[in-house]
């Protein structure tokens, strides 16, 4: 009998352990997205930005590697490809940029 409570016990302790790490899984992503919508906007005077020569509208960009199409939203470097507007990127940390802007490390995603 006090082996089927030991087996009792344990199942009880995994059930409670998995919903306790599905929670904080869940809680742990929903300030990262509550928080992409509240960055700052990176402007084009900032200095990372010179260095990346980041335009807030790709079309205006008079950099000869930038290509038609090229846009920060279909980069790899953007972390929100769905972000209309604003989204965060990898190269600009705590700071977001415009989807339809453009900087020289433009790299297209993979499909």
């Amino acid at each position: 009998m006090s082996q089927e409570k030991d087996v009792e016990s344990r199942r009880r302790f995994l059930k409670v352990a998995a919903g306790t790490a599905a929670a904080a899984a869940v809680v742990g992503g929903l300030p990262r997205l509550a928080r992409a919508a509240d960055l700052p906007h990176v402007s084009e005077s900032d200095p990372t930005a010179k260095a990346l020569d980041y335009v807030e509208d790709a079309s205006k960009s008079k950099n000869p590697k930038h290509t038609p199409g090229a846009v920060c939203a279909n980069c790899q470097f953007f972390t929100d490809p769905t972000a209309k507007g604003y989204g965060p990127c990898q190269l600009f940390p705590g700071k977001a940029v415009n989807a339809k802007g453009w900087c020289v490390s433009h790299t297209a995603r993979k499909a």
